[in-house]
């Protein structure tokens, strides 16, 4: 497989987009509808929306893989940081680095923009993308929790 092509999410990638990120719920368990999957996309295309969005397109120019991202304060080292909300790439194209590849956009969007780290989570069991973000970045020692809100 060639290098895919680094792009921002635009109005043309909706049908993709679509498929791949019903995929990533689906992936992690989430019951996520077209609602949700409405407002996510509406934050995508709003220019003033803090959730930012990549897709690495393959040689016909179809989205093979996603990535959303968005700054966050870092207060105690007082800078900013970038947090890779998702990252999703079809099965089919599986390991021919698309993931590195929007890792990677990610982290140049992070340098332009002075941020100090680009920071994500992702769950235990993700073996196959733990492989790949054990290559390209430094595992923390952070848990993370969550609290629920009514």
């Amino acid at each position: 497989m060639n290098a895919p092509l680094i792009a921002p999410v635009a109005a043309h990638h909706r049908a993709d987009w679509e498929r791949l990120y019903a995929g990533y719920a689906t992936f992690y368990k989430v019951s996520q509808t077209a609602e949700m999957r409405d407002t996510v996309w509406n934050w995508l295309m709003d220019t003033d929306h803090e959730v930012n969005g990549l897709v690495a397109e393959n040689q016909d120019g179809r989205a093979i893989g996603l990535a959303h991202y968005r700054p966050f304060a870092r207060p105690l080292s007082a800078s900013i940081g970038g947090f890779l909300d998702d990252l999703f790439v079809a099965p089919e194209a599986r390991g021919g680095r698309v993931a590195d590849a929007l890792i990677e956009a990610v982290a140049a969007e992070g340098r332009r923009r002075g941020w100090s780290v680009i920071r994500w989570i992702t769950a235990d069991d993700n073996y196959r993308g733990r492989g790949v973000y054990d290559r390209l970045a430094t595992r923390t020692m952070w848990i993370t929790y969550d609290k629920k809100l009514p």
